[in-house]
């Protein structure tokens, strides 16, 4: 009896899998999977490294535009103060030219009713600008002495008048320009803070870990490289005093620069220690506001930028700074790194936006950026090449 099966199809086949379009079409879908898989969105997000750099380039952005935000704010307090000084003065000029203009019109109404003047000389008295009319030799020959003071004061006050009405005028334009500065690098820190703020929420808890071990090798690196410039320093100091001590006991060999060296020796160091005596007070200042907040456009008492930390630190030591870095880094005396002291101003980065207060051994005291506290820490904490220069203010 014949069998009623259909025979299986020859050729090889695939486990699972009954027909060779099925397979085909399976694997087709791994492909596409596989390559799914590789182009996901992850790939997209910035490295580790990438957000640090971008961060930190946020933050010193934002600390460029807070000194320019300082300056805008300074320009308008001396704008507004000059403008507020101008506007009474303007009152004080309109109301001598009104007395003076009652005045006039005091003498055109006698002579108006006692007919020693036509009624046209009391309109030429009285007109607003009447130093055109009196101009005239027959007109000014008919008026007395005291008139002419009058018309001579109305003139002048008239004058001077409008020219502080004009300046006024101008004043306020400024001080119009000035605010709007104002507004735009408040809103360009804000901008920049917050944008760094985003960047560092998006961050995963191992990121942040991460990101904090990264953080602390910079710091480590920067420790290391302020230890060695206090060693410098340290072997510089010796070698000067060897030499001074080798000098002075050549010359006492010599019997005869006893006096003169004595005299010599308090004298040079009359101001080193008047400079040490205010460098120590603006120090001691500084680390008493340690572990206070960072506030962009701060000058204290509670919260500070860099640039206002540095300034009431100084102040302190009976030393006026300027308000802000691009201004601070032209009032004193420019030094190498090698040779910086105690009490002088360490500026950072070409645009000259961050300034700390250097404290010896390669350290310093600064207030960092938003979201840190006033802190003692390495002059090379952002790397060798971000020291723009050293200044000794006093």
């Amino acid at each position: 009896m014949a069998s009623h099966r259909k025979s299986r199809p020859t050729g090889p086949r695939v486990a699972g899998i009954r027909t060779p379009a099925l397979a085909t079409a399976a694997l087709t879908s791994v492909a596409l999977l596989s390559q799914t898989a590789q182009a996901t969105p992850s790939d997209d997000r910035p490295t580790l490294e990438e957000v640090e750099k971008k961060v930190d380039d946020l933050y010193r952005q934002a600390g460029s535009a807070t000194e320019k935000y300082n300056a805008a704010k300074e320009k308008t307090s001396k704008q507004r103060k000059k403008v507020d000084g101008l506007l009474d003065d303007v009152a004080k000029r309109t109301q001598k030219l009104n007395d003076a203009r009652a005045e006039l019109g005091s003498f055109a109404s006698a002579q108006y009713r006692t007919g020693a003047a036509v009624p046209e000389t009391a309109t030429l008295l009285l007109a607003d600008s009447p130093q055109d009319y009196f101009d005239q030799n027959q007109l000014m020959d008919r008026l007395t002495g005291r008139q002419k003071s009058a018309v001579d004061d109305y003139v002048t006050q008239q004058s001077e008048t409008m020219k502080k009405r004009r300046e006024a005028t101008e004043s306020l334009e400024t001080l119009t320009e000035s605010q709007n500065d104002l507004k735009t690098a408040k809103s360009t820190v804000q901008k920049k803070l917050a944008t760094a703020r985003e960047l560092l929420s998006e961050l995963t808890a191992e990121e942040k870990a991460r990101l904090a071990a990264i953080e602390k090798k910079k710091q480590q690196d920067a420790a290391r490289k302020a230890a060695e410039l206090a060693k410098q320093q340290a072997e510089e100091a010796a070698e000067r005093k060897r030499q001074e001590e080798a000098a002075q006991q050549q010359e006492s060999d010599a019997g005869s620069g006893g006096t003169s060296t004595g005299t010599g020796s308090s004298d040079s160091s009359t101001p080193g220690t008047s400079t040490g005596t205010k460098a120590d007070k603006a120090i001691a200042f500084a680390r008493a506001q340690i572990g206070k907040p960072y506030v962009w456009g701060a000058t204290g008492p509670d919260s500070y930028d860099c640039s206002g930390l540095t300034q009431a630190a100084w102040k302190a030591a009976g030393v006026t700074l300027p308000r802000v870095t691009y201004d601070q880094v032209n009032a004193g005396t420019t030094v190498p790194v090698s040779q910086a002291q105690p009490g002088d101003l360490v500026f950072f980065y070409d645009d000259i936006s961050h300034v700390g207060l250097y404290i010896g051994d390669g350290m310093m005291i600064h207030a960092p950026k938003p979201g840190a506290y006033v802190r003692e820490e390495s002059i090379f904490y952002d790397g060798e090449s971000s020291i723009y220069s050293v200044v000794r203010p006093a």
